[in-house]
């Protein structure tokens, strides 16, 4: 009795799968698929149709499976497509075929420019990371490879030693741990690399004068209870700063009355911080950064975020009336305020009731004084009037005298 593997259906499935696949052998044999090309833009780019007998036949071209390619093509005896002056939309997949619609080259075309140089900025959030980023002078539009290093010169600069920068591409800037802080010049060293090529871009540095903390956190400003002019104001280092008594920091605070452009500073070594003269029942803004104290050349973080605050204000409830219309009318509502005003005219009144005091003593003792002036001549003239009487008297006597 025959298998059911020698019936007739059964082997002309088998004879069918056998073709099929010595087809599809056949057919990746001749099929030559490769990978990427890069190409200079607005420049010429030649794509081959590889190697499949193709001096011998007639080949088609095809950008992304469309019959049709762009205007500024042409193809060579020999099946190289010649593409001039590319811009951006010459990207894609070519393809090429023989007469009989068969594949026989494929290839992606990516286009761009080679890299240039780098521009480069550095700071140090402490004394103990570099971290350097860049940004590209020309837009190459291809993935790119960077490689980064930091060295500084010894004595007369006759060795160099490199320290590696670790890159992250994707936010283009790496960092580095530990440098040689004591050294007065640096150099980073950045390679860029793309399809097209490679260019080395070299910045010097002078790490005492890029050292830039970051701002103070969580930084707060409060009024203080019972004093209505003044404000406390606290902050907590960076966390990126090691909290070592080897590395102070000095911290500037700055405050304005809300309106005002002219901010009053004070400067410290610790949190919190007391203002004193504070503008009594007006809105303040207050900020906070920090510098290496150590370091006088070193940079000021950036300030804090900016905050809000009034001073402390005393707030007590206004007796009820009976006629409810009386609260239409405006009134203050700041004790604070009225209380000051009060002891202001207390002792304004006391200034003005010596001042009068003053004046009437000064008037009395001027009045005496002339008083007293005015007696006196008043007597002497009394005296000078009787002697002159007397005399008067004698000369009649002694004219009526017998001679």
């Amino acid at each position: 009795m025959p298998g059911p593997l020698s019936s007739p259906v059964c082997l002309t499935v088998i004879w069918f799968l056998s073709w099929s696949l010595r087809s599809s052998c056949a057919q990746i044999q001749t099929d030559e698929v490769s990978g990427v090309q890069y190409g200079h833009l607005e420049s010429n780019v030649t794509l081959a149709c590889g190697k499949s007998q193709i001096g011998l036949l007639p080949v088609v071209w095809r950008l992304n499976q469309s019959s049709v390619l762009m205007p500024w093509h042409k193809v060579t005896s020999d099946g190289t497509l010649v593409l001039l002056h590319v811009n951006q939309s010459a990207q894609g997949n070519y393809s090429c075929y023989d007469n009989g619609g068969r594949l026989l080259h494929s290839v992606q075309l990516s286009l761009g420019h080679p890299p240039g140089l780098l521009s480069i900025s550095c700071h140090l959030p402490n004394l103990m990371h570099v971290r350097c980023s860049w940004v590209d002078s020309v837009k190459t539009f291809l993935p790119a490879m960077y490689n980064a290093s930091l060295s500084f010169l010894f004595a007369r600069g006759t060795v160099q030693e490199w320290s590696p920068c670790l890159v992250d591409i994707s936010r283009k800037h790496c960092d580095v741990y530990h440098p040689a802080f004591w050294q007065t010049i640096h150099t980073l060293r950045i390679t860029e690399t793309n399809a097209l090529g490679s260019q080395t871009t070299y910045a010097r540095l002078k790490l005492h004068e890029l050292l830039k903390p970051d701002p103070p956190e969580s930084a707060m400003v409060k009024e203080l209870e019972g004093f209505p002019k003044r404000l406390i104001v606290s902050w907590n280092f960076p966390t990126s700063w090691p909290q070592h008594s080897a590395f102070p920091l000095l911290f500037q605070i700055r405050y304005r009355p809300v309106g005002s452009i002219y901010w009053s500073e004070i400067y410290s070594e610790e949190s919190p911080v007391v203002i004193f003269d504070a503008l009594a029942g007006h809105l303040h803004h207050v900020q906070v950064r920090a510098r290496d104290e150590v370091n006088s050349e070193s940079q000021w973080s950036e300030w804090s975020p900016l905050l809000l605050v009034r001073p402390w204000e005393v707030h007590s409830t206004p007796e009820p009336t009976e006629e409810p219309e009386e609260s239409f009318f405006p009134f203050d509502t700041k004790p604070e305020t009225s209380t000051a005003k009060s002891h202001n005219s207390v002792v304004e009144d006391e200034g003005n009731l010596g001042l009068v005091i003053l004046l009437v003593l000064f008037s009395v003792v001027i009045l005496t004084t002339v008083l007293s002036l005015i007696f006196v001549v008043w007597v002497r003239q009394r005296r000078r009037d009787h002697v002159t009487k007397h005399e008067l008297t004698s000369m009649v006597k002694m004219k009526s005298m017998p001679i």
